[in-house]
């Protein structure tokens, strides 16, 4: 029975994708905004601080990197300003791997975040339709990865969550944030570095949110109720700067 599951995963995977970031600008034809605070949410259920916006001095493609810059300036009636892209109606993901080489911002109050959500939410709304946090990091924690998912009822009771932590600086230089999400398993890593296993057993729901499609967002929130707010510490612009976003189907990688 499980060999005819994995034959249909692998017959329903979407074909191999990367964006490498080679362009002069973002491609609109892969990646859309998201635009605002989050209204009628406050600060996108959070408490953020920023408002998202369409301009090119929050996102923008330079030298074969993404760039989602976080500022700080008055701008409808925000006092900071960042980006917040996703792929969502335009390219969905159902198992597989997603290899993500970034370089994070520092800082107290600063979010960054590669994540993804349940494309249709064919169980209702967040999280009993399912999140994945490929990565979260914490401006202020610069030596600590975070990978965890949410699910069911109510949050925070319904989430998986485990931190990689060491000596490396994640805001000095690029590393590969992996995941590897199978029928069977959630696998999180780090330049290679497995930290995070999560058995599909160990999410004790039906029906299972995460065999359905999602979409990739990307982002770099500023404030809100986990990372607290910036302070006179925290120095501005800061970014998160992405070389590639690649996905490889489950069929490719078995």
């Amino acid at each position: 029975m499980m060999l005819v599951f994995v034959l249909v995963a692998m017959l329903m995977s979407p074909p191999a994708w990367s964006d490498e970031f080679d362009g002069t600008a973002l491609d609109t034809t892969t990646w859309v905004f998201d635009i605002g605070t989050g209204a009628p949410l406050v600060g996108w259920g959070n408490n953020e601080l920023q408002t998202y916006t369409t301009r090119t001095e929050n996102v923008f493609v330079r030298d074969g990197h993404l760039h989602i810059r976080a500022i700080r300036e008055s701008y409808e009636g925000m006092e900071y300003t960042s980006g917040r892209i996703k792929t969502k109606g335009r390219v969905s993901f159902q198992h597989g791997r997603f290899d993500v080489r970034a370089k994070m911002p520092v800082g107290q109050g600063l979010w960054p975040a590669i994540w993804l959500l349940s494309t249709e939410s064919k169980f209702g709304p967040w999280p009993r339709s399912g999140e994945i946090d490929l990565m979260e990091y914490l401006g202020h924690e610069p030596n600590a990865i975070h990978g965890t998912v949410h699910f069911g009822e109510k949050w925070p009771s319904t989430k998986r969550t485990q931190v990689l932590t060491g000596d490396v600086d994640y805001s000095a230089d690029f590393h590969v944030y992996s995941l590897e999400w199978t029928p069977e398993s959630l696998t999180w890593s780090v330049d290679g570095e497995v930290y995070h296993v999560l058995p599909r057993g160990d999410i004790p729901i039906e029906p299972y949110p995460f065999d359905e499609p999602f979409y990739l967002i990307l982002n770099v929130a500023v404030g809100g109720n986990w990372p607290g707010n910036p302070d006179s510490s925290t120095t501005f612009p800061q970014e998160m700067v992405l070389d590639y976003v690649r996905y490889t189907p489950l069929h490719a990688t078995d």
